[in-house]
Order: C-alpha cells, then sequence, then structure tokens
C-alpha cells in the first residue's frame, strides 16, 4: 500500500478518479487534494497509455466538476 503525503492510499485516489461520477470537488473534499494534485498522482502512478485514456475521459467531462 502506498501513502501519500496527505496520509491517504494512492489506490484509493486512483479509484475516485478513474470512477465517472466522483468529481474532483468531492475528491477534494475527501482528501483535500486538488485537481492538478489528482493529476500528477494519476500520471506518476499509471502507465503511460492508461494516464492517456484516463485524461481523455475526463477531460472536458461535467460530471468531473462540479455542477455551477
Amino acid at each position: 500500500m502506498k501513502i501519500n503525503n496527505n496520509g491517504y492510499d494512492v489506490n484509493s485516489i486512483i479509484e475516485l478518479a478513474w470512477c465517472d461520477k466522483t468529481s474532483f470537488d468531492s475528491i477534494k473534499l475527501q482528501t483535500n487534494l486538488s485537481e492538478k494534485e489528482v493529476i500528477k498522482i494519476m500520471r506518476s502512478n499509471l502507465k503511460k497509455t492508461s494516464f492517456q485514456v484516463w485524461r481523455e475521459r475526463v477531460y472536458g467531462r461535467k460530471a468531473k466538476h462540479a455542477k455551477i
């Protein structure tokens, strides 16, 4: 189990980020990690192609951001 600086399991953060129904705002509330920090964790812990697939899924996706 790999723990990040905030004391959260990296696998849990990756799982939250992959979930289509979990917004970056929700991840921020649960882990106190910003969108940029989540992206950094994803980039450093996923294979290059897996990261690219994930970024394509979340880029511009409204569900990944809280509704205004």
